[in-house]
């Protein structure tokens, strides 16, 4: 179904009866409807424009389905949502991702978030000078210093 004719479903039966619709079809499809889609199907306006958006980036890319169900377990594993990447590794693995395909993606996905915690905390180290008060601490009032022991 295009886009437009997607619009026009939407539009003669309304979002309401669409959003129940398309949530009973992720149902058939996947053995369950995410959490989140779940929550935005009480108010079915919200559901339905995120399925579109998701459906316009999916239905456009390049990539085959499931590689973009592959990188989303990545990208939820790196954001240690348990939920998306128990949902994400089964519809890979219903898009043809075999067990190494996904162990090796959850290896990927760990290296990455390492590197961007060594990163970040590599950078702030390298920006802060010890005898400089740290901005962020001064602001929240604790400098890093228990107002209880007054820095000693």
């Amino acid at each position: 179904m295009t886009f437009e004719e997607k619009l026009a479903t939407i539009l003669k039966e309304g979002t309401g009866t669409v959003s129940a619709r398309w949530l009973r079809e992720i149902e058939e499809e996947f053995g369950r409807a995410p959490l989140i889609q779940t929550r935005m199907g009480e108010r079915p306006e919200v559901l339905v424009s995120h399925l579109l958006y998701r459906d316009a980036i999916f239905e456009t890319s390049h990539l085959d389905p499931k590689y973009i169900e592959l990188i989303s377990l990545a990208v939820g594993a790196a954001l240690k949502c348990r939920h998306c990447v128990d949902y994400h590794m089964q519809a890979a693995m219903a898009k043809g991702a075999t067990r190494d395909e996904v162990l090796e993606v959850i290896l990927i996905a760990g290296l990455a978030s390492n590197a961007s915690v060594l990163a970040d905390a590599y950078r702030v180290m390298d920006e802060t000078r010890p005898d400089e008060p740290c901005i962020s601490c001064d602001i929240q009032g604790t400098n890093g210093v228990s107002k209880d022991d007054g820095g000693a």
